[in-house]
């Protein structure tokens, strides 16, 4: 699908990484918070791709792999395993399934989130590229989503126009994305 401008509608995958939520004993919380947000961020179109897994890294490394090369999401954000507990794997997942690593995601949402939780240290939160898309893991509580992606998000829509994805431009009144000039 194109737009006006003759670009494309940018995909984004939403995967929620949740045993309770995969077995539909607990609402997904984090899927819907991504969304919101994203709903007020972007300006350009974009089309939600949403899937909810169980805590098993064969099965989230499966997920991403269908969101990137089946689905050609050029962004995917994850919710949840970003903890130190032992089903905590979303980190593990994603390293495995991508090609080049950008640890300076984590560094900085840890960093932000720090401000408002000291246990915030304790989160593994990390993101990568797999071919043209841009995987960030995202905590799984959902107060904690927007902040870690005001955080992150100017440097989103340049790193997915270095990849080859589509062009996403922000709502300059929510959070303004860097571009170098």
């Amino acid at each position: 699908m194109s737009t006006a401008k003759g670009r494309a509608v940018a995909r984004i995958g939403i995967l929620t990484i949740s045993d309770r939520a995969s077995r539909g004993e607990y609402e997904d919380k984090g899927g819907p918070a991504i969304r919101d947000w994203l709903t007020q961020a972007l300006a350009s179109p974009w089309e939600a791709v949403h899937r909810i897994v169980a805590d098993e890294q064969p099965i989230i490394e499966a997920a991403l792999k269908e969101l990137s090369d089946r689905e050609g999401c050029d962004l995917i954000v994850t919710t949840g395993g970003t903890g130190p507990a032992p089903r905590d794997v979303t980190p593990e997942a994603t390293e495995a399934v991508c090609n080049k690593m950008l640890p300076g995601f984590g560094e900085l949402m840890r960093t932000a989130s720090l401000k408002f939780v000291p246990t915030a240290i304790l989160s593994r939160q990390t993101a990568g590229i797999r071919g043209k898309s841009l995987i960030i893991n995202l905590p799984g509580k959902p107060s904690a989503i927007g902040d870690c992606l005001q955080a992150v998000f100017p440097a989103v829509p340049y790193c997915i126009d270095l990849i080859g994805g589509s062009y996403l431009e922000t709502q300059a009144g929510f959070c303004v994305a860097f571009r170098p000039k």
